[in-house]
């Protein structure tokens, strides 16, 4: 292995490009009710639009990186994610913010679509569950100072301070990517066509092992959107907490990723990837149903609430890594466009969400509850279906 693959700088870039959805997303979530009362529109909707974007850019860009390489997709993001996130500070209303999301959202998705594949490019199946471990321990410090830093600036500042700071954030990421090194050598790359493409995602899609383990994140989620949508205004409207202690309560489901991530590292050295993912998402649903009762029956409060959101989040930790690590382990020839259709249906799973927020919201925590609960027991299921043998996975090919 080339030695830039294995230095802190390599390590440092890559947790820096997988923390892009959540830089993007987390920065301005306590700023959400401001900005909805002064914009007088759905700022859900925001969110929406910019999973949507981050969602089908990734399908487009996986098949070029897997023929022209990982570097010149991640120049030609950045430059589109400054580009978003400077119209998103100058726009007067949602519409505009919606449409300049798109355009960031197209930039940004390419930051962890391409770093998990120069994982899957640069290591082993044990030694990438124990970097996607490493990386997501890193990345969870984006959700920790996200909201904490967002608090702060409306606190201090108007909210398009916070776009303006996401442009800064991808100015120096451009620049960083210069000390990135190419992990697709030319001779591994593929002939880039539109038909192709398309048969190489057909591949993709009738691949039983592939499939199994992409829809049981997909489905996870799902459910973890609908927190991450939801929790704003549980929290900050429904419990009354103030904007800039919002952070500290999203910060503690951090902590327990971040926890569960470096417990996996050592893990997988001990037990296979489905015998640990089939714990970490039956605990993950068993905490999914203790939220929909306090909610249900109003024990608890805020406490309750907080305490079986950190339970279900924790199991990302393990969840987001191992099913990661299996997917793109059971498709090794197509890793680019094998992480693009990960990240559309990981990242497209918010747009359910929020759209399930928006059309269900009740003010109370109670949709976001079951929405969780649904698809976290979805997650399950399609853990537990059969695994392929090698003579379906040749039938289907």
């Amino acid at each position: 292995m080339n030695d830039k693959l294995s230095s802190p700088l390599f390590l440092a870039i890559l947790c820096t490009l997988m923390a892009f959805a959540s830089l993007s997303i987390d920065l301005y979530l306590p700023a959400m009710p401001l900005m909805e009362r002064e914009l007088h529109g759905n700022v859900e909707l925001t969110v929406t639009a910019f999973l949507i974007g981050f969602s089908i850019a990734q399908l487009i860009w996986g098949p070029i990186s897997d023929a022209f390489g990982r570097r010149l997709p991640l120049f030609i993001g950045m430059l589109m994610f400054i580009a978003g996130s400077a119209g998103c500070a100058l726009s007067m209303n949602i519409a505009q913010i919606v449409f300049w999301r798109v355009v960031q959202a197209f930039g940004a998705c390419t930051g962890p679509m391409l770093a998990r594949a120069m994982i899957r490019d640069s290591y082993s199946q044990t030694q990438a569950a124990r970097m996607f471990s490493t990386l997501f321990f890193f990345m969870a410090v984006a959700p920790i100072l996200g909201p904490l830093i967002g608090g702060q600036i409306i606190r201090f500042c108007h909210w398009n301070v916070i776009f303006e700071v996401l442009m800064l954030i991808g100015g120096l990421m451009f620049i960083s990517l210069f000390a990135l090194p190419e992990t697709l050598p030319k001779e591994n790359r593929v002939r880039f066509s539109f038909t192709g493409t398309f048969h190489n995602y057909l591949v993709l899609v009738k691949n039983r092992n592939f499939m199994r383990y992409t829809l049981c994140l997909t489905f996870f989620y799902v459910a973890a959107y609908a927190y991450m949508a939801g929790s704003p205004f549980v929290y900050i409207r429904y419990f009354g907490v103030a904007p800039q202690n919002f952070g500290w309560l999203f910060a503690l489901n951090i902590l327990g990723v971040m926890a569960m991530s470096m417990m996996n590292r050592h893990l997988v050295l001990r037990y296979s990837l489905k015998q640990l993912l089939k714990v970490a998402v039956i605990v993950a649903t068993l905490a999914a149903l203790i939220l929909a009762v306090v909610v249900k029956i109003k024990f608890g409060g805020i406490i309750a609430v907080a305490m079986a959101i950190l339970l279900f989040f924790s199991m990302n930790g393990i969840i987001a890594a191992n099913t990661t690590t299996a997917a793109l382990d059971s498709v090794p020839s197509l890793t680019g466009s094998a992480s693009a259709v990960i990240g559309a249906l990981q990242y497209g799973s918010g747009i359910v969400s929020s759209l399930l927020l928006a059309f269900f919201k009740d003010g109370t925590p109670w949709t976001m509850a079951w929405i969780m609960l649904i698809f976290t027991l979805a997650s399950v299921v399609t853990l537990l279906l059969p695994h392929a043998t090698r003579s379906d996975i040749e039938a289907t090919a």
